[in-house]
């Protein structure tokens, strides 16, 4: 077992957290945490993008002018890959498959790794809660700033819609919770700040 930091609303140490080292404290292993970043980003692609070939763009068959004695270059059709307007060479297709196979094993670690990393460069905290009493974006940065935050992830362990509607004009803040945390958004924030009950469910699913 290892301690996590523990704050109040006023940004101020209030104590530590008792947490799993196996999840708090692993060493960080930066090839397999650019592994599963990749492959998290390849796998939210859709692959809808398409391009045209010499044979999908409109235009003529017809030799544009005879093979021999103009002093160009020799020409076929209008649709070669070589003029402009033509046809691409490897045209992409439009269901092409960008995803990439992380077991489950790699994933959990992936995470892990990310996370003790945010432990060591005190970038990580633990809130007993977060509460507003109405969905105002003006109230959760008034929480933020007094507790000292600003570009900041925050992890709750269930659906709160107050704190999820008051966030969601915020540039840099972002609410998820744990279930749906992923590796792209724990290492796009400056800050993460996770409740207790977060914490707990992190370990119940990756520990």
């Amino acid at each position: 077992m290892m301690e996590l930091k523990l704050i109040n609303d006023k940004g101020a140490s209030e104590g530590t957290v008792a947490a799993s080292a196996e999840l708090f404290g692993r060493d960080y292993n930066e090839a397999l945490v650019h592994q599963v970043v990749t492959a998290f980003q390849a796998n939210a692609r859709s692959g809808n993008r398409a391009q045209k070939g010499r044979s999908d763009v409109q235009k003529s068959t017809k030799k544009p002018w005879r093979q021999k004695g103009t002093g160009r270059a020799r020409a076929g059709m209008a649709s070669s890959p070589l003029w402009r307007g033509g046809g691409k060479i490897f045209p992409n297709s439009p269901d092409e498959n960008f995803s990439q196979k992380v077991n489950r094993k790699m994933y959990r670690a992936g995470i892990a790794a990310i996370l003790s990393q945010l432990v060591r460069e005190n970038r990580l905290s633990v809130v007993e809660d977060i509460q507003l009493d109405a969905p105002k974006t003006k109230g959760l940065v008034s929480k933020l700033k007094g507790m000292g935050l600003e570009q900041v992830l925050i992890i709750t362990d269930n659906f709160n819609e107050n704190l999820y509607l008051s966030s969601r004009n915020l540039e840099n803040v972002m609410v998820l919770e744990a279930k749906h945390a992923d590796p792209v958004s724990l290492v796009r924030f400056a800050n993460v700040v996770l409740t207790k009950a977060a914490v707990k469910q992190f370990e119940e699913v990756l520990a």
